[in-house]
């Protein structure tokens, strides 16, 4: 298990606070249990957020027609919908929604090429809600594997504030790849195509790199 790049920043200012605001506390107030308590929670807050940004170590279950996860969380939406920004078409779609407890690293579920590529801003519904994939501020992908190609989707939650993506059109990513990091509480919207047999339910927990959502004909 690591740290992921993008918590250095977030750890490190963090630290700084926690350590100034102790130290002011200490001088100031004595080192009396109020103080003890104010500096245990703290230290607790910052090992939460160490924690936050962890990627475990995993070896993705690859094969062509597998569609993986692309995030940790909870399946909490299968259906048919119109896919109107670039398939423009209907489709099946699979979203597992991250909790702050998640993992929230993303992957890419196939390999290919890295056919389109757009960031929208947008509100901060809550992220289960399904007009949250049209409304929030959300990133869209779409990687091509010959006959198929796959639309994925970064949605920042209620409370998100920041996706952070890597693909690049044109790019050739491997799949299990990683494509980017939600910060704090989100959703993955993975679109497939209607002949594609569907391997989770609502309700499944399920685990990037790990899990396979789909598989395609």
């Amino acid at each position: 298990m690591k740290i992921h790049k993008e918590g250095y920043a977030v750890i490190s200012i963090v630290l700084l606070i926690v350590a100034i605001g102790n130290g002011l506390a200490a001088i100031y107030a004595g080192f009396g249990w109020g103080c003890g308590v104010g500096a245990v929670a703290s230290v607790l807050l910052w090992l939460f957020i160490c924690w936050f940004f962890r990627v475990p170590s995993r070896v993705p279950v690859l094969g062509d027609k597998a569609v993986l996860s692309a995030a940790d969380g909870t399946v909490v939406l299968i259906d048919e919908t119109e896919e109107p920004e670039y398939l423009k078409t209907r489709c099946i779609r699979v979203s597992v929604f991250m909790s702050i407890f998640d993992m929230h690293a993303n992957f890419y579920p196939i390999g290919g090429t890295v056919d389109y590529y757009c960031y929208h801003a947008g509100k901060h519904l809550i992220a289960w809600y399904p007009k949250s994939s049209e409304k929030n501020e959300h990133t869209t992908i779409v990687v091509s594997q010959g006959a198929h190609k796959i639309l994925f989707r970064q949605i920042a939650g209620l409370i998100a504030r920041r996706i952070v993506c890597y693909a690049k059109e044109g790019g050739h990513v491997r799949q299990g790849g990683e494509t980017g990091f939600i910060k704090f509480g989100s959703r993955v919207d993975i679109f497939l195509p209607l002949d594609a047999t569907v391997k989770v339910q609502c309700g499944d927990k399920v685990k990037a790199t790990q899990t396979i959502i789909a598989e395609l004909r």
